[in-house]
This record gives structure tokens, sequence and C-alpha cells, in this order.
């Protein structure tokens, strides 16, 4: 399930990459012809990194929250879970010690 996950994301991270350097060529061409400035168009890329960035910032997101879904329904317990029981246990440990 996890090497799923992570071939998908790699290739949705190449399909950006060649996305964003057509899109580069793109620009390049339009400034060339004139019909946008190098200032606009060092804009309008700067822009759509924003905006790119952004995105894939929401998809990691979305795909954190979904996975520790699946966790919880698969009943397997996070590590920040397993540290508060290590935590627990370790207190548990010292306060009987003590009596």
């Amino acid at each position: 399930m996890l090497d799923f996950i992570k071939k998908t994301m790699l290739t949705g991270i190449g399909l950006a990459m060649k996305t964003k350097e057509e899109v580069e060529d793109w620009v390049k061409e339009i400034v060339k012809k004139g019909e946008m400035t190098e200032n606009e168009g060092r804009s309008f890329l700067e822009e759509l990194k924003n905006k790119s960035q952004k995105a894939q910032e929401d998809f990691e997101k979305k795909i954190e929250t979904k996975f520790k879904e699946l966790l919880k329904k698969a009943n397997i317990a996070t590590r920040d879970e397993i540290n508060a029981m290590k935590q627990e246990i370790e207190e548990l440990k010292a306060k009987s010690s003590s009596d």
C-alpha cells in the first residue's frame, strides 16, 4: 500500500516537473513574440510557482489526513501514540519505584 502511494506521488511530481518546464518554455516564447514583457513573464511564473506550492502543500495535508484515517480504521498505532504510551510507562515505572 505504501509503495503504491509512493509511486503515485513520484509520478505526480514527474508530471508536475514536465509541465513546469513546458510552461516556462511557453512563457519564454510569448515574451520573444512581444505579447508579454519580461517582467510580466517573471511575475506570471512566480505566481504559478506560488500557486503550485500551495496546491502541493494542500495535497500533502490531504494525503497525511487520509493516511491517518486509514491507520485509525486499521487500528494501527501511530508513532505519536506509541511515544505517548512509552512516556506513560516511564512515568508509571518512576512512580512505582518511588513507592
